[in-house]
């Protein structure tokens, strides 16, 4: 197990960086919509990662914060649509990625306000970035209900994958991967910064 996390990882951290955020006229429709989020690592991991430490934080958070993502990935999409600047997306979805990866690594018990706090801040990014790209899609209603479809799903496999917390071995298998993921948000942020 520990060596296909190692070479999944290895293969990750060799692709290319923020391929979901390159390039604008989109398709549009629910398909590509759906389709959108699994082809950047960076988005994906994001998504996993808060389901992943929704499971370990437990109730009410397990709830919330695949709640509040998409909710304020709705939020940072209208502002990108409206024009309205923020720092730099790229390097605020990388840092995504680091802080939910160390968050799961450290088993950081965050209290309820700030847990949504970040994860809401994520959220705005993660939004903003396909907020620009969504006025030339050819079905941005369409486009938009098969991502926010498909970030559910992301969420829903990282509470999934945080149930095997509770196995033996389990919470030091999900720290593991929490750690893998903080690694690979420091190769984004890199990779964001440097481009």
């Amino acid at each position: 197990m520990s060596r296909r996390i190692v070479l999944g990882s290895a293969a990750l951290v060799l692709c290319g960086s923020a391929a979901a955020h390159t390039g604008t006229g989109l398709a549009g429709g629910f398909a590509p919509g759906f389709a959108h989020p699994f082809t950047g690592f960076d988005h994906l991991l994001a998504m996993v990662a808060v389901g992943l430490w929704g499971a370990f934080l437990g109730p009410p958070l397990l709830q919330v914060l695949p709640v509040v993502f998409p909710g304020m990935m709705v939020g940072g999409a209208i502002l990108a649509m409206l024009g309205v600047p923020v720092p730099p997306v790229e390097i605020g979805i990388a840092v995504s990625v680091l802080v939910l990866g160390v968050c799961i690594a450290l088993r950081f018990e965050s209290p309820v306000w700030l847990a949504t706090a970040i994860v809401a801040c994520f959220g705005i990014f993660h939004g903003y970035a396909h907020g620009k790209e969504l006025p030339s899609a050819a079905d941005p209603i369409g486009y938009s209900a098969g991502f926010v479809l498909a970030t559910g799903l992301l969420h829903v496999t990282g509470i999934g994958l945080g149930c095997w917390s509770d196995r033996p071995g389990g919470a030091a298998l999900i720290r593991g991967v929490g750690g893998i993921i903080g690694a690979l948000g420091v190769w984004f942020s890199y990779a964001a910064i440097m481009s």
